[in-house]
Formats: structure tokens, C-alpha cells, sequence
């Protein structure tokens, strides 16, 4: 079976987790720390939070800016289902906004049809490492005071503007999850400009503790620590970030690599009639974290006829980005209709890319999609 992603690890991850346990330090420490300073440079940033997930970076990011309930947050229904769920952690509503049909992201004009007097934030979403126009969702919300939170959960790598994406983020969260460019194996990022953000984020991420733990075991002599919020769990471990450390190392070769697949599917599907494939943006270049295709519409075998063919043949694809409004867990939550939304997560599916795949497995790839293709129409 060809996989649809594997992680690029190896022996020099391993041995970094096992310097971690060795060195006796295996909770949030010097390692984190390190982490933190690196992928702060890498990214454009100021400072860097490391957390347990992307998830709980967007809960802090959202803690930070006071949300709660009565407030609204708009997030695009098409992205993984915990940009919404953030925002429900809080007690807040989210509020579903439709996407671009060309990025599956967010644009100043959707966004603009959902805002209200009770909006607090938006989550932008780069939705699979495709950039998203933040100027443009900015300039719509920061004269209204809504604060733009970026979720750069698969965004590593990308580009917006000539600049790494999130460099210039009030807040941007990161994940490390092994389906994601570079990985932790469990993990995520909070990165911002502001100090004070940051500071806070650090307390928050390790039950609302005046000093850290770390602070504590190295500044010899007794410290007593005070509990300043109720507060979180949501630390990272050394380990992991022995191993992130090792990971972010190898991104710009990563990148590399993926962009060089990802244009070698795009010569190998170029002449099937109306499908559609991830691209770089005008505004930017794409980590290209998933390769999606968009299914033409001329073509009358469902989506997930495809999936199943491709199964059988040993091609492990997945079903397009989700929409969180159709899952049960949304189940009556109100929204405008999301045509495009709706078009992209049904229609859409995620092609095999990882760093070790070869041209003979994408040869593969791209006759099996083809021939599922021609599949006649499925009854129902």
C-alpha cells in the first residue's frame, strides 16, 4: 500500500530523544526552550510558545484575547474540525464563513458576510500550507477590532508576500503532528509579536505557575511558586522538542522535496479534462502539506467510489479537507449556506506525498486515479 503520508524520521531523531532521556531531564525544559528560539527564527518571529497541540496553542490564543461567552469567532467550516472546537472551549460561538473555491481558504469577502457587532476574532486558517491573503482579512477586520488569530497548523515552510507565513501574526498556532511537514509525534506552537502575549502564554500552558518548572530545579535555593489564574495543562516535553529540534533542521529540504512532487503530479494529471490540483496562490507559495485534487464535475463517479477504488489498488488516498458544520458534533449549529464549502469537501481528495515517495509509486498514483476515474456510475 502506498501510504498517503509518512514523517521523513530517522536516526538522528532517535538519537535526540534518547540524548533527552539520558540527560534525566525529560519534562518541559532546556530542550523546549531551545525549540522555542529556533522556531521563533525560522518562522519570523518574536517569541514562541511549545504547547501540547495546535489545538490548545488556539485556546490559549483565544484565552489571551478574552474570549468567552456571548462572543463570536468566525472559522472556516472547511478545516479540521478543532478550529472550531477552540472556540467552543471558550464558550464562545463559532461562526462558519465560506471559502475560496481556488485555496480553500477564507477571504475578506466571506469573512464580511458573517461579521457582527459580536465578533471578537477570526481564526484564518492556511488551509493544507496554502497561503492565505491575510492582508486583505486584516485590513477588512482591525478597523472593526477584531483581532485575526492564524491557524498555521500545516503551514510550515510556506510563503506569504515574501516572508515565511506567520511572521507577522498577532498570534499564529503550529502543530507537530505527524501528518503535518515536520513532527513532534503529539505537539504545537503558539508564536506572536507581542511579549506580554507571550509571557502570559508560558504561564498558561503550565497551570497559571508564577515560575516555571524549569525556573525552579535551576535557580538553586528554595522558590515558591503562586498560581495566578486557574490555568492549563498544555506543556510540551523535552523529548519531544529534542526531536523537533532535529525536524525543523530538515524543513527548507522538506519543502524542497514536496514542491518537486507536487509538480511532477501536476505534469502527470495535466491533460484529465477539469481537475483540479492545490497551487501556489498569487500571493504566496504553498509547503504543499496535502496535494488535493478537486474531482471535474463532468466526471459522475462520487468521490468516495474513488477513494474505494484506489484502496483496492493500493493507493491510500483520504477525503478532502472536512467541514466541520456536517459533522454530528455541529448538528444544528446555525450558518449561512456554504456552497463552496460544501462543493470542496465533497468533491475533493488528498493524493499520496511524503518525502520518500518515488516517481515509480506516482506513476502509480496517477494511473489509479485515472483509471478510478472511469469508473461507471455507482447506485446508491
Amino acid at each position: 500500500m502506498i501510504p498517503v503520508m509518512k514523517p521523513w524520521l530517522g536516526a538522528e531523531e532517535a538519537e535526540a530523544a534518547s540524548a533527552a532521556v539520558l540527560s534525566g531531564w525529560v519534562a518541559q525544559g532546556p530542550k523546549v526552550a531551545a525549540f522555542e528560539d529556533a522556531f521563533a527564527r525560522r518562522v519570523a518571529a518574536l517569541h514562541a510558545v511549545a504547547v501540547s497541540s495546535c489545538t490548545t496553542a488556539l485556546h490559549v490564543a483565544l484565552h489571551l484575547l478574552d474570549v468567552r461567552p456571548g462572543d463570536e469567532v468566525v472559522v472556516p467550516s472547511l478545516s479540521f474540525i478543532a478550529t472550531a472546537n477552540a472556540v467552543r472551549y471558550c464558550g464562545a460561538t463559532p461562526v462558519f464563513a465560506d471559502v475560496e473555491p481556488e485555496t480553500g481558504n477564507l477571504s475578506a469577502a466571506t469573512v464580511e458576510a458573517v461579521l457582527t457587532e459580536r465578533t471578537r476574532a477570526v481564526i484564518l486558517v492556511h488551509q493544507a500550507g496554502v497561503p492565505a491573503d491575510v492582508d486583505a482579512i486584516r485590513a477588512l477586520c482591525g478597523p472593526r477590532g477584531v483581532t485575526v488569530v492564524e491557524d498555521a497548523a500545516c503551514a510550515a515552510g510556506s510563503t506569504y508576500r515574501g516572508v515565511p507565513v506567520g511572521a507577522d501574526a498577532e498570534m499564529a498556532a503550529w502543530s507537530f503532528h505527524p501528518r503535518k511537514l515536520i513532527t513532534t509525534g503529539e505537539g504545537g506552537m503558539l508564536t506572536t509579536n507581542h511579549p506580554e502575549w507571550a509571557a502570559r502564554a508560558k504561564r498558561l500552558r503550565e497551570h497559571g505557575m508564577s515560575v516555571s518548572a524549569a525556573e525552579r530545579h535551576s535557580g538553586g535555593g528554595a522558590v515558591v511558586e503562586s498560581y495566578q489564574e486557574t490555568a492549563f495543562n498544555y506543556r510540551m516535553t523535552d523529548i519531544q522538542a529534542a526531536v523537533g529540534l532535529v525536524q525543523l533542521s530538515k524543513l527548507d529540504a522538506i519543502v524542497r522535496r514536496r514542491r518537486a512532487l507536487a509538480a511532477r503530479y501536476h505534469e502527470l494529471l495535466a491533460d484529465v479534462p477539469g481537475l483540479r490540483a492545490v497551487r501556489d496562490p498569487e500571493h504566496g507559495t504553498t509547503n504543499y502539506q496535502s496535494f488535493w485534487v478537486v474531482l471535474p464535475d463532468e466526471v459522475a463517479v462520487s468521490r468516495n467510489d474513488v477513494l474505494a477504488r484506489l484502496a483496492e489498488r493500493g493507493v491510500s488516498a483520504r477525503r478532502g479537507i472536512m467541514a466541520a458544520h456536517l459533522e454530528p458534533a455541529y448538528a444544528g449549529h446555525p450558518h449561512l449556506d456554504l456552497p463552496a464549502t460544501e462543493a470542496f469537501t465533497t468533491r475533493s481528495l488528498i493524493l499520496p506525498l511524503y518525502h520518500d515517495l518515488t516517481e515509480a509509486q506516482q506513476d502509480t498514483v496517477a494511473e489509479e486515479l485515472r483509471a478510478a476515474l472511469r469508473l461507471p456510475l455507482a447506485s446508491h
